[in-house]
């Protein structure tokens, strides 16, 4: 039984599209796609010129009451290689006296996924003190992360810990919301996750700037949280007592603490 021929319209529009054969149209063509790249690349070209100088090393890092952490994934419940990395940066610096809390952001949204425990687990198997650590279950992406940092949580300034690829974007959207920072930038093997993590931050470099510009609400707001004040306060009464409070997590959400 022979196939159905295909509607004229339909053949029109599946038909390969023809290039133009003059050499003016040729050139307005190369123009069209060479304005399309570059509007493409100006959010992540603004990302790389707005943060210049900002970023540092573990090495190098300046003294600062607080660092950042941003989630990464899970594997099985554990963090996944990548959060790993950015949790051993974050371990090291505390160990150095670099920083005296971490705050850990990340996704809590469903009963059988929590980031935050996962890191502060990490983290305490590490050498940092669970006092010391302030959990933020709301950190659904990176403009929340930063935004719930300075107005649920208080933090004016900051270290910000993520990889080499997205420490950019982190440094950018926290400056926005009001944090000042410096970015340690973790290196990472340069699998196909990595590869992945580069393109993609191509793309978010676009919401990036959107979000800078207008500024939109995090998911979840809520209430001030005095985590963090209570943990700085605990580091310079030298008691290790105290801190390590943390945020509810979202309505629907669970803690498993």
């Amino acid at each position: 039984m022979r196939p159905p021929k295909l509607r004229r319209p339909l053949r029109r529009l599946l038909r390969r599209p023809r290039l133009p054969r003059t050499r003016a149209g040729q050139r307005r063509l190369v123009q069209a796609v060479m304005a399309g790249c570059v509007l493409a690349l100006l959010p992540a070209t603004w990302l790389y010129v707005s943060t210049d100088g900002r970023l540092r090393t573990t090495a190098d890092a300046p003294r600062t009451e607080v660092a950042v952490v941003f989630g990464a994934g899970l594997w099985d419940g554990e963090p996944s290689p990548y959060l790993a990395h950015r949790l051993d940066a974050a371990a090291r610096l505390y160990r150095e006296g670099r920083i005296e809390v971490v705050l850990v952001t990340g996704d809590n949204s469903r009963e059988d996924y929590d980031e935050p425990d996962a890191m502060r687990a990490y983290l305490t198997r590490h050498g940092v003190p669970d006092t010391r650590i302030v959990s933020d279950y709301a950190g659904f992406d990176t403009w929340d992360s930063c935004v719930r940092a300075k107005k649920i949580f208080g933090v004016d300034r900051a270290v910000l810990i993520s990889q080499d690829f997205h420490i950019r974007r982190a440094l950018a959207l926290c400056r926005a919301a009001g944090v000042t920072s410096y970015g340690v930038g973790v290196a990472a093997k340069h699998d196909v996750t990595w590869y992945y993590g580069g393109v993609r931050e191509i793309l978010a470099a676009g919401k990036a700037a959107l979000d800078v510009v207008f500024e939109p609400d995090p998911r979840f707001l809520g209430p001030k949280e005095p985590g963090v004040g209570r943990a700085l306060a605990a580091a310079r009464r030298g008691s290790g007592s105290g801190g390590g409070a943390s945020l509810p997590a979202p309505a629907g959400a669970v803690t498993g603490r």
